[in-house]
């Protein structure tokens, strides 16, 4: 599958220019139009199809929740992360009630944005694998995280954050080969140290399993795949 198509609107010249780094440091998108106003998006969006839109609530001509409202009420099919300075009740719940993905505080830092971007891909997922509909595939959908395993413990040790770990447990449920530390790290936009110390606690709880791979021509490099694949 090619990557996801995403759209920025945002005022902001120097926050949109940083959202877009953001974005296309996970090679699963990409960047197709930048925008400074809704009305603009929404006149793209009248020819485009995109998967996913970056809105700002804040911006002239027409504010996010509005240009949100417009893309419902004409059912373009885009999923939405709002991003904004507002942190009151009233806009988040305008936002929850008109279906974003997620909903960013300014500033964040590109953690935080990576997780947005994995609920997107966690929710595609489990929409386009889904056949026959249960309770745990609904409740995996609504909530936006990637189906957890239920022997995986609740607590964690020291330096493990969850939503991190659920953007590393999410690329490996949809990698279906063996790929290094390195290959995670750029695709999550994280350090190779950081990876490094999630993939250690993935092997250890048994969620993923690890090879080393002696056909580098030079050192020797650990392989990493999800336990419950089989291996080739």
């Amino acid at each position: 599958m090619g990557t996801y198509k995403v759209v920025i609107v945002e005022d902001d010249p120097m926050v949109a220019m940083i959202n877009e780094q953001y974005i296309t440091q996970n090679k699963q998108f990409s960047v197709a139009a930048v925008f400074r106003n809704g009305q603009d998006a929404l006149q793209y969006l009248e020819k485009n199809r995109v998967d996913l839109i970056v809105l700002d609530v804040y911006m002239p001509y027409m504010d996010g929740i509005e240009t949100l409202k417009r893309i419902r009420g004409n059912n373009y099919q885009t999923e939405v992360i709002m991003v904004t300075a507002a942190n009151d009740t009233m806009t988040l719940e305008q936002t929850i009630n008109l279906g974003a993905v997620d909903y960013l505080i300014k500033p964040f830092a590109m953690e935080r944005f990576s997780v947005a971007l994995e609920k997107f891909l966690a929710k595609v997922t489990a929409l386009n694998e889904v056949s026959v509909l249960d309770q745990s595939k609904i409740d995996s959908i609504i909530s936006g995280k990637p189906k957890t395993r239920e022997s995986e413990p609740r607590t964690y040790p020291k330096g493990i954050q969850e939503k991190t770990l659920q953007s590393v447990q999410a690329y490996f449920e949809r990698t279906k080969e063996w790929i290094s530390g390195d290959m995670v790290a750029a695709e999550l936009g994280l350090s190779i140290v950081t990876i490094r110390h999630y993939l250690n606690y993935l092997v250890k709880t048994k969620y993923i399993t690890k090879s080393v791979n002696y056909e580098t021509g030079g050192r020797p490099s650990m392989l990493y795949k999800t336990a419950d694949q089989k291996t080739t």
